[in-house]
Parts: structure tokens; C-alpha cells; sequence
């Protein structure tokens, strides 16, 4: 596999950490919207759960981003050092 398929594969899996970032997000942002309405409700059940439940997705989500923000300087870094930031040599047929 040559250095730009790596890129490319890492672009990817940017991309793709990303998304799991937005549905971690969208997760936490129900399991509050639970908590909120629960309020009202005060049913005990939920009560004893979705603190945890949105404790671990609060967790989880700082966790990824953590992880894509080291990918992507892994990423950068490995454009530098292969002087991918350069302009692709033009394709031959």
C-alpha cells in the first residue's frame, strides 16, 4: 500500500470517527432530554439509571474525540513527513 492509499485510508477513518462522534452526541443529548422529562415524572427507575447511562456517554464521547483529535495530528504528521502536503504527482496512463 503506498503513502496516499494510507492517507486516504486515514481520511476515511476520520471521517468515520466523526460520525461516532455526532452519534455519541445525539445519545447524550436524548439520554438529557429523558433526564429532563423525568423531572416531571420522578419515576425512581429512571432515576437510578440514566445518570449512569449519561455518565458513560458523556465518557465515551470525551474518550473519541480524544482519540480523533490524536488521529488527526498522527495524520497531519504523517503528511509532513511524507510530503503529502505537496501537489500529486499527475497520473500516467
Amino acid at each position: 500500500m503506498d503513502k496516499r492509499e494510507k492517507l486516504h485510508i486515514m481520511e476515511k477513518m476520520l471521517r468515520e470517527l466523526d460520525d461516532v462522534v455526532n452519534s455519541q452526541t445525539s445519545l447524550f443529548k436524548k439520554i438529557a432530554q429523558l433526564e429532563a422529562e423525568n423531572i416531571n415524572l420522578g419515576n425512581s427507575l429512571l432515576d437510578k439509571h440514566l445518570p449512569e447511562i449519561h455518565s458513560k456517554i458523556d465518557d465515551t464521547l470525551h474518550e473519541v474525540s480524544v482519540l480523533q483529535q490524536s488521529f488527526t495530528e498522527s495524520k497531519d504528521k504523517f503528511i509532513k513527513d511524507n510530503k503529502l502536503d505537496e501537489a500529486a504527482p499527475p497520473e500516467t496512463k
